[in-house]
């Protein structure tokens, strides 16, 4: 812009002005973080043509920046890396909360290789900005190999993506801010599993999906046996960590796409959509397993033991309605519970013969 006359400087100036208020406007349009991200980059790519872009985030440990977003021919490998904090360029514009423009990467000690080891590609430049909103790096955008006019990055290139990085910073902070809101509003907060009003708005659409693709939809209610028997000898505090050890259990040995619902107290149902009678009873004595054999509350030098009673219902063997499946699998846990606790039973199937509990309370 310094070769332009004076009244043309003045115009540009106008436009770029207006053209940033827009870009503003766009960027704080929506608390979606996905929207946002996937305007950041539309912006972004216009603004500097590029081989390549990526957004990185830093994660909730504060210790790694971690690959959200990226374009380019090699786009799709990128996604879910992980740098540390001051790795590569990337990881030193988010420690030092300073931008980088590197056009020749080969004379930059900064770099870090690996990422085009991986895959298969090759940098040459760098434009590398920080999102940073008061004083707190959120991550930074990464513009590899500029195309085009002169094909190398220019301070105007940097000007213009640090006025991006502002408007970015406040969109993105927002969006996860509004987000972690959202996610507080359907999360148990001492076991980090859905709580019992994200159940029954997902598991109805899980029904509807089930009905309309003619597939199974399983429930599992369990509940801890004698569990008040470790308040009382140990405190809430210690329930409270033996509730949270279930819940990291159930995580594990759970399918991916399964809802986690800690129900109220002690009791617990898992969703599981596209999945028979007899694949959710195999979880549920594997999880019954798993938590026979488990030694809760270690960390705090305890070595208490304990079991679960489970039940099953199942669409559309037992019910066609979320409400009445729950009523099922929890009327199936007692059945189990009521006379040998320690097991696992299904909805409709004729009651056990009565036996006193082999567990006889927590060990």
């Amino acid at each position: 812009m310094e070769d332009l006359p004076e009244q043309e400087k003045g115009s540009t100036s106008r436009l770029m002005f207006d053209f940033y208020r827009e870009v503003g406007r766009t960027l704080t349009s929506t608390l979606e973080l996905r929207e946002v991200l996937t305007k950041l980059m539309e912006i972004s790519t216009s603004l500097v043509p590029s081989e390549a872009w990526s957004l990185l985030l830093i994660d909730q440990e504060g210790e790694k920046l971690v690959f959200k977003e990226a374009l380019g021919s090699k786009g799709g490998k990128l996604k879910g890396v992980k740098l540390k904090i001051g790795q590569g360029i990337a990881g030193w514009v988010a420690k030092e909360k300073k931008p980088a423009l590197v056009n020749d990467v080969r004379k930059d000690p900064r770099f870090f290789p690996d990422i085009d080891k991986i895959l298969g590609f090759k940098t040459k430049s760098i434009l590398c900005v920080p999102l940073v909103s008061r004083n707190k790096t959120l991550g930074v955008i990464e513009i590899i190999n500029k195309v085009g006019e002169g094909s190398r990055f220019t301070n105007y290139d940097l000007e213009k993506m640090e006025l991006v990085a502002d408007f970015a910073s406040i969109a993105i902070e927002n969006a996860t801010l509004y987000e972690k809101t959202q996610l507080l509003a359907i999360t148990d907060d001492l076991t980090g599993l859905y709580n019992s009003r994200y159940l029954f708005r997902k598991a109805r659409e899980e029904m509807e999906k089930a009905k309309r693709e003619g597939k199974p939809l399983s429930f599992i209610f369990l509940d801890l046996d004698f569990f008040k028997e470790v308040n009382d000898n140990y405190g809430h505090e210690v329930g409270g960590e033996v509730l949270k050890e279930v819940a990291l259990l159930l995580k594990e040995e759970s399918p991916r796409d399964c809802i986690l619902v800690r129900y109220g107290g002690d009791e617990y149902i898992i969703v599981l959509p596209d999945t028979d009678v007899c694949e959710a009873k195999r979880l549920a004595e594997n999880l019954r397993e798993k938590i026979a054999s488990h030694r809760f509350a270690t960390a705090k030098g305890l070595d208490i033991r304990l079991t679960a009673s489970f039940g099953i219902a199942t669409y559309p063997k037992n019910a066609s309605s979320v409400a009445e499946l729950i009523r099922l699998a929890d009327k199936a846990m007692y059945v189990i519970k009521n006379r040998t606790k320690n097991g696992v039973w299904l909805a409709g199937e004729e009651p056990p013969p009565t036996e006193k509990s082999s567990s006889g309370g927590i060990r």
